[in-house]
């Protein structure tokens, strides 16, 4: 039987000014930036913690502390990547993603299938396994107030079959074949 698990992910980066944002790698001009220690992929970060949590292996933070050096500017679709690789290297594969993300503005409705297909391509999946969706938050809280960019995420990952010894599926095939030729 496939073994399942779900994880969750959710970020939030402040806006600060600025002429552009990034969202799921892909960058779209506005009036302003996103501040964070990292590029501030304020989508990618979701994403990353909801599969690090789904395999049980911790969270962004953990992986990519914020008070490290070395991270100050790190590529979120690097982090992605490195963290959906150990993700991997644990048996499991994604069998979907859903995201949402929460933003007065820029108005994201146009910018939905390019995000979407960059992140299938940064996890090396099918866009039909990876969904994005976008809401305002009607005005209310620091995202109402053009202040923040939140994003959530959720994943469902497969447990990948352990691979079968070639002589085990040799023996196996022979067992076969002598118990069918028994029966004749």
């Amino acid at each position: 039987m496939l073994s399942q698990r779900v994880g969750i992910g959710f970020d939030i980066h402040r806006t600060k000014k600025g002429l552009a944002i990034l969202l799921g790698g892909v960058r779209i001009p506005c009036d302003f930036a996103l501040e964070g220690h990292s590029d501030a992929d304020v989508l990618l970060h979701a994403v990353t913690d909801a599969l690090l949590g789904a395999a049980g292996l911790g969270d962004i933070g953990e992986m990519f502390p914020d008070d490290d050096p070395a991270n100050l500017g790190c590529d979120s679709a690097e982090m992605l990547t490195e963290a959906y690789q150990l993700v991997k290297k644990n048996h499991w594969r994604i069998s979907n993603l859903d995201c949402t993300i929460i933003a007065e503005s820029p108005r994201l409705g146009h910018h939905k299938l390019d995000i979407r297909g960059r992140i299938a391509e940064l996890l090396k999946v099918s866009s039909d396994r990876v969904n994005i969706k976008a809401k305002t938050a009607e005005k209310l809280g620091a995202v109402g107030r053009n202040e923040a960019i939140a994003a959530q995420c959720i994943v469902l990952l497969e447990q990948k079959p352990e691979p079968r010894p070639k002589l085990l599926e040799m023996a196996q095939s022979e067992t076969i074949s002598v118990e069918l030729h028994e029966l004749e």
